[in-house]
């Protein structure tokens, strides 16, 4: 396996209008699939929108792939390599499920001889072949989910990033999800996966990062998130109690704040 990092950020800074949501942050995703767990506002969204490329760094530098992106001609390269899935995506309701996959696949300019190909493959990895003629105006929560990590995964990107893909999935379709990045890892893709799902994240990841206002307060396996339980931390499985002890570790106390 490369031990160049498929993304690394170095002193990245990254907000919205004059608030700071990431600040003189350093990170290197590598080939594997990295968990990334954090309370609500912790910057998860703002730090997949800044690998996506769709934020530019407010300051800092980003580099993809080995190469520093700092102009549009990088940008456009770049894309072509990563598959993002949001928490919310867009769609043209009268598309079909292979519509969808099919323009996804055009945006990341996926050769037009291939197209076919690479968006039947994405539509069996998610269950959804026999489904492919369906409009995505009917679908339920759960298909939709999958027909975005369809439209993701299409085209084989090299860093493909998971934004709460397993809301709406029931246990066996989550099962058939871990399985499925754990495949994509095994051929040196860099999976980060985004969840609230702490047992998604034991389950299925190689390494977590615990992301709290903007900083990574943790970083290693499951297991050594596990081994930082306390007793008294809130959970119903040590990796649980692992990740609680870490926020609460992360905090200032009220005497420090004041």
């Amino acid at each position: 396996m490369t031990t160049v990092p498929i993304a690394r950020l170095t002193a990245l800074t990254q907000g919205y209008g004059g608030r700071r949501v990431i600040e003189d942050l350093d990170l290197s995703i590598r080939p594997g699939v990295t968990g990334l767990l954090g309370p609500n506002g912790a910057g998860k969204t703002t730090l997949f929108r800044t690998l996506a490329t769709i934020s530019p760094p407010q300051s800092g530098e980003l580099e993809l792939f080995g190469k520093p992106v700092t102009a549009e001609r990088d940008v456009r390269q770049v894309r072509r390599r990563i598959g993002y899935l949001p928490q919310e995506f867009g769609y043209y309701p009268a598309f079909s499920i292979t519509d969808f996959v099919r323009y996804c696949a055009w945006l990341r300019e996926v050769p037009s001889k291939e197209a076919g190909p690479a968006v039947e493959e994405a539509l069996a990895a998610v269950g959804l072949n026999d489904r492919a003629r369906d409009r995505m105006k009917s679908l339920s929560g759960g298909m939709l989910r999958r027909a975005g990590i369809a439209a993701a995964i299409v085209g084989s990107p090299s860093l493909l990033l998971l934004d709460e893909p397993t809301v709406g999935l029931d246990p066996a379709q989550r099962l058939d999800f871990r399985s499925l990045i754990r495949s994509l890892a095994r051929s040196g893709v860099a999976v980060v996966l985004s969840t609230h799902l702490v047992e998604d994240v034991g389950a299925a990841c190689d390494t977590v990062l615990v992301l709290s206002e903007g900083q990574v307060v943790h970083s290693g396996t499951p297991q050594q998130l596990a081994e930082r339980s306390t007793p008294t931390a809130p959970g119903d499985s040590p990796l649980e109690r692992g990740y609680m002890t870490v926020l609460g570790s992360s905090r200032p106390t009220e005497e420090a704040a004041c």
